[in-house]
């Protein structure tokens, strides 16, 4: 069901293993350039056409109307509204916190500088569509940038062969706050949202998860506007000892792994009992899946349980993997926070699963893969801020200073920047 590894075999498999891209991604990325250069250039015409190509259907209108989000509301089921209404209180709550203030440090009545924050004023939030949908996706994504105070958040997401955008994802738009939502999936809605086209503005930054194909259009619209992240596939590591529950275990590597079947579930222990009771409750859990198959091929394939020779060299481990989440299932698990360095998000103990976050317990869900947690963070209010340096001298503190700045823009032989300060000078002597 899942294989077991020795650390050293893990470092070798999963640690030092050099990515190259495949020709499938050479593929993905060549088709997704071909779209957005056609969008770009002809506009609403070329949107048009690949909205027929891949959704099946072109809308009467690219807009959902105040009619159609309006009887979303009816369609489901109010328990389900009352848990999103909750789960976005969560949200909204715990990214209020992050809200920085601007800060200004005065020196003297000379010289004074500081930090604006301002907010992005249009950012684009793609929520994937079909046969699934995530209303915790459009919480997820929405409710920073609006905290955040950024004036227009429009959503896309794909109506495909010429059915509505699932119910649940208008109606989690709504308590989200988003203004716009258009029917608009694929590489053809991350072109709309990049270049504009006659009928959809662009946007200055575009968030959300999606396949390979709007990953990669993701990469190649970056410049002209920014992105959140390149999502990889979905993992969790696990770092669990002999008081661990091998059925809460097993149920969270099984939540991570029916994501698809490239997602990552890591189990490392220094338990060979709660390894191989794990192990058992892995089969057992996953013969009553209805995602059975893809979670099976996740955990054959990508999973692993290491045998560590202790807790120590388990966050050895992790800390090199840099894992997207990351639960600590330890007796005590809070005085092992610390020894966390590298992960997206972490959660403690027993009775913090890892789907509690997904959903409804506030922190972002919205995290980085791939090892990229050395170098970068989960989406939080920040990124729908920008921040703008300022800078005040008066005259008197630009005398004190020139012979510095000149002495600097001198030895980069840069002449025009010392002349800068000292024509200054110059005229006051």
């Amino acid at each position: 069901m899942i294989p077991f590894y020795t650390p050293e075999r893990f470092t070798s498999a999963f640690l030092n293993r050099k990515k190259k891209n495949s020709q499938r991604e050479q593929e993905v990325l060549v088709t997704a350039k071909r779209i957005l250069d056609d969008i770009r250039e002809n506009g609403d015409e070329a949107l048009k056409k690949y909205v027929q190509q891949f959704d099946g259907t072109v809308p009467s209108n690219w807009e959902v109307t105040k009619e159609e989000r309006k009887q979303a509301w009816d369609d489901v089921d109010p328990k389900t509204i009352a848990a999103l209404q909750k789960a976005a209180d969560n949200i909204r709550q715990f990214h209020q916190k992050q809200l920085p203030t601007s800060r200004t440090m005065e020196l003297s009545d000379q010289i004074q500088s500081g930090q604006l924050y301002r907010p992005i004023e249009r950012v684009g939030i793609y929520v994937p569509g079909g046969t699934a949908s995530y209303p915790s996706t459009v919480l997820m994504n929405a409710i920073p940038a609006v905290l955040a105070g950024v004036q227009d958040v429009i959503m896309v997401s794909p109506a495909r062969n010429g059915q509505p955008i699932k119910s649940v994802l208008l109606v989690a738009a709504d308590i989200a706050g988003v203004q716009t939502i258009y029917k608009l999936g694929g590489v053809q809605a991350i072109a709309a949202l990049a270049y504009g086209t006659e009928t959809i503005e662009p946007v200055d930054k575009i968030v959300g998860p999606g396949n390979a194909y709007v990953a990669a259009a993701k990469s190649l619209v970056f410049g002209e506007v920014g992105i959140d992240m390149i999502a990889g596939p979905s993992e969790v590591a696990i770092i669990a000892d002999e008081t661990a529950d091998p059925i809460f275990v097993a149920a969270d590597l099984i939540a991570q792994a029916e994501h698809d079947k490239n997602a990552r579930a890591f189990l490392f222990t220094n338990s060979p009992f709660l390894a191989e009771a794990t192990k058992a409750e892995l089969a057992k859990q996953c013969a009553t899946l209805p995602r059975e198959s893809i979670a099976t091929a996740a955990l054959e394939q990508h999973g692993a349980t290491v045998q560590v020779n202790s807790i120590d060299q388990a966050f050895e481990l992790v800390n090199k993997l840099a894992p997207e989440h990351l639960e600590i299932q330890l007796q005590d698990p809070m005085t092992y926070l610390g020894k966390v360095r590298n992960a997206g998000s972490v959660f403690l103990g027993s009775y913090t699963p890892e789907a509690l976050g997904d959903y409804y317990a506030g922190p972002n869900h919205v995290l980085p893969t791939s090892g990229t947690a050395k170098f970068s963070s989960g989406l939080s209010v920040d990124d729908f801020l920008t921040k703008t340096t300022y800078l005040y001298y008066g005259k008197s503190a630009l005398v004190e200073a020139a012979p510095h700045v000149t002495r600097i823009a001198e030895e980069e032989e840069l002449s025009g920047h010392a002349r800068a300060v000292q024509k200054r000078i110059d005229k006051r002597e």
